[in-house]
């Protein structure tokens, strides 16, 4: 099989041969011959640098908080509470979602003691390709479900794809960290 370059010169929408191989090809191809392929952009290494910039940037801008409690935690305080002030009538409300803030960060303090919050590129980057949406979820032998950050290499992910996926991650790092 062979790989051929193509590039669209005029406005009339003809693909012309890029490189010597492809032009090879195209001449061994017999006047009203058919030819079959699919085609795809080849990535621009310039905008593959950006998005790594725009990533390192948010990295800059980050600062970890927390973590000690997680979400399902978190989500369980929340839900009590709720079930809480449905059961007074609404009347303790602000009580009690201010007595399960203050518990939370109170927990939230006694848990860290000496733990020393680091920040690591890797799992950052992993985080951000898992929220943009980019991700396959895989079913470990506990049972629990991980989400496995898809890889953006340049043979795996096409320019119209990274393109897409460069707006995802764009909205993702302005509603989470800038």
């Amino acid at each position: 099989m062979a790989h051929l370059q193509l590039v669209k010169q005029t406005a009339s929408g003809i693909l012309l041969p890029a490189t010597p191989e492809s032009e090879g090809f195209v001449h061994s191809v017999k006047t009203g011959e058919w030819i079959h392929a699919d085609f795809r952009r080849v990535r621009n290494y310039a905008f593959h640098k950006r998005f790594f910039k725009f990533l390192q940037l948010g990295f800059d801008y980050w600062t970890p908080v927390g973590g000690v409690l997680s979400p399902d935690e978190l989500s369980l305080i929340n839900r009590f509470v709720t079930y809480l002030v449905e059961m007074s009538g609404h009347q303790y409300g602000d009580v009690l979602t201010s007595a399960a803030d203050e518990f939370l960060l109170k927990e939230g303090q006694l848990r860290t003691g000496d733990v020393a919050l680091l920040k690591s590129f890797e799992p950052y980057r992993a985080w951000v390709t898992v929220q943009a949406g980019y991700f396959d979820e895989v079913v470990l032998p506990d049972n629990c479900r991980r989400r496995i950050p898809k890889s953006i290499s340049f043979s795996r992910m096409d320019e119209d794809t990274f393109r897409q996926f460069y707006k995802d991650v764009f909205n993702v790092l302005w509603n989470f960290i800038l």
